[in-house]
């Protein structure tokens, strides 16, 4: 017998043995005194790692990232600049709006779940329940009905007595379909002005003869001076705040 498999017999009597199998369920968690559990350390540390991961998708699906940054991109395209902001710039301004409206809900999450959580108050189950109810009222918020009757139906589920019985996996999809069409529909606003300077641009090169001419170049620096003399930006980024508090 090889040297490797000899150590990994060792190691499989050594885990598989009863004393050490006794000692798993101190290992995993702990009784309190209340009568609850809590998790030791490695296993917090694994749960933390594990939610590390899932953080992605988290910011794409239960906060207004997806909302601003699919407005940022509609925006780029309605002014004809598809490498002006770069894609670096588009991401860090959706970020930090994103933080900047969530902020208040995940303060709420931090004084509601983290802080008691941190002074054993309670247990990670009792933690993770409070920490997903602000989520949870600002995603009803930003859903529309519509959506979460279609997700329902489609999932089977008897008729909801109110928004507090949604559960999570109903939740989510309809948050993020309402998010895809506000998103469009702001889009849609801001495309018009932008795409009244393409019209008129083609028009005059059209009676001017110069069909040769892309009228893309030449109605790009109207577009420019359009968006500064409006103040585009603070007139964008605020209305784009201001939608998920309305």
């Amino acid at each position: 017998m090889s040297v490797i498999n000899k150590t990994t017999l060792g190691l499989l009597t050594l885990f598989c043995s009863p004393s050490v199998l006794a000692q798993l369920p101190g290992i995993i968690s702990q009784p309190l005194a209340n009568g609850g559990q809590s998790w030791s350390l490695p296993v917090q540390t694994l749960v933390f790692i594990t939610t590390l991961s899932f953080l992605p998708a988290a910011l794409l699906m239960m906060t207004s990232f997806t909302r601003i940054i699919i407005v940022l991109g509609l925006l780029r395209n309605a002014m004809g600049t598809p490498s002006a902001p770069p894609n670096q710039v588009m991401l860090g301004l959706a970020l930090f709006l994103t933080f900047f409206i969530m902020s208040p809900v995940f303060d709420k999450v931090y004084q509601e779940a983290y802080l008691p959580f941190s002074q054993d108050k309670i247990s990670m189950d009792v933690a993770l329940d409070k920490g997903s109810q602000p989520l949870r009222e600002f995603m009803l918020r930003q859903t529309r009905e519509s959506d979460l009757a279609l997700y329902a139906r489609l999932a089977n589920l008897p008729p909801l007595e109110g928004p507090e019985m949604v559960p999570m996996r109903i939740l989510l999809p309809a948050y993020v379909t309402s998010e895809l069409k506000t998103a469009f529909q702001i889009g849609f606003t801001v495309f018009i002005p932008f795409l009244i300077i393409d019209l008129v641009v083609a028009s005059v090169l059209m009676a001017l003869g110069m069909m040769m001419v892309p009228p893309a170049s030449i109605s790009l620096p109207f577009k420019l001076m359009l968006f500064v003399l409006v103040d585009g930006w603070q007139l964008l980024l605020g209305s784009l705040a201001q939608s998920f508090y309305s």
